[in-house]
């Protein structure tokens, strides 16, 4: 059984006990977060509108950081110049139960 979860504006594929790296969420480590799911796949049934019920049950296992991006500005004949970085934080999410 797998689900596809959305979180960030981005979707995830998760199955019970996987791993994944999601947008930073608010929490610690070791806490529990729940998320809704948008498509619930088990043993060849597809059910595309899961219910109210239907929950992603996951905990916190870690936080990381994805790779540095360098950017710079620049504009012609006018001495504008702009250097700036950016490094997104993402936090490590274990899936523990995936309730239909």
């Amino acid at each position: 059984m797998y689900a596809v979860i959305k979180s960030g504006g981005k979707q995830e594929k998760v199955a019970v006990g996987d791993s994944v790296r999601l947008e930073l969420l608010d929490g610690l480590i070791g806490d529990s977060v729940e998320f809704d799911p948008i498509l619930v796949v088990d043993e060849g049934s597809v059910d595309t509108n899961p219910s109210e019920s239907s929950k992603v049950k996951g905990e916190i296992i870690g936080f990381a950081k994805g790779p540095k991006v360098d950017g710079f500005v620049y504009k012609n004949k006018s001495n504008n110049r702009r250097r700036f970085g950016h490094r997104q934080k993402y936090i490590l999410v274990k899936v523990l139960e995936i309730i239909k």
